[in-house]
Formats: structure tokens, C-alpha cells, sequence
């Protein structure tokens, strides 16, 4: 199961209407250690479907980083995903862990521009 534990995250980012306020709970939302993330998107096996930067593939799961959704619909999606991957309650993956990899996949840097990679100008 932990395989897939973030694998349609993104397909609901279009449904979070771009400037979207912030409620009282992601306002407290816990911020996160990004390097905890890290451990814990490796030992839940996030990795598999998402890659190790959360970047993503077609053939097996969305982008997930640099900007993931906010931590609320993050946290609700992963506890009731409406795609393939399966729910993660509370007894599998805290609160605190799901701030953590997003704090993790927050910090992911953006990916080079095609026109600063040599190898595919012409």
C-alpha cells in the first residue's frame, strides 16, 4: 500500500481555486522539518509512484513537488484519496508525518528551465 500513499495528490490541485483563503486550521497548521519529511517520503515508499524529488511520472504518479497543494487538502486527500492509491488514516500516518513531507516536498527546488540545459539546446 505505501507505495502509492501520494500518488493522485495532485489531480485534485485543480480544484483548490488559485488565491484560495486560508482557514483558522492551516493558519496553525504544524509547519514541518523538512528533513524529517525526507525520511518518512522514503519510508512510506512515496518514491515509488512519485520519484525521490517528487516530480512525478505519467506512467505511475502526479507531481508532487515543488509547490504541493496546501497542507489541509494535502491531509484530507491522503486520508480520503478519490484515486488509486489508498487511504491513510491517522494509525498510519500521523498528522505530524503528513507536515513533515509536505514540508518536504515544499522544499524541493523548482526544475531547470529548458533553456539553461546545454544538452537539449541546439
Amino acid at each position: 500500500m505505501k507505495p502509492i500513499l501520494l500518488m493522485t495528490l495532485v489531480l485534485i490541485a485543480g480544484a483548490i481555486p488559485a488565491g484560495a483563503q486560508t482557514t483558522p486550521a492551516q493558519a496553525q497548521a504544524p509547519a514541518g522539518n523538512a528533513e524529517t519529511g525526507k525520511k518518512l517520503y522514503d519510508s512510506y515508499g512515496c518514491y515509488q509512484c512519485h520519484g525521490f524529488e517528487g516530480q512525478g511520472s505519467s506512467a505511475t504518479g502526479p507531481r508532487l513537488g515543488p509547490r504541493p497543494m496546501p497542507l489541509a487538502a494535502f491531509t484530507r486527500y491522503i486520508r480520503r484519496p478519490t484515486g488509486q492509491m489508498p487511504p491513510y488514516g491517522t494509525r498510519i500516518a500521523s498528522d505530524a508525518d503528513l507536515a513533515n513531507i509536505h514540508a518536504y516536498l515544499t522544499a524541493r527546488p523548482a526544475p531547470t528551465p529548458v533553456q539553461n540545459i546545454p544538452l537539449l539546446q541546439k
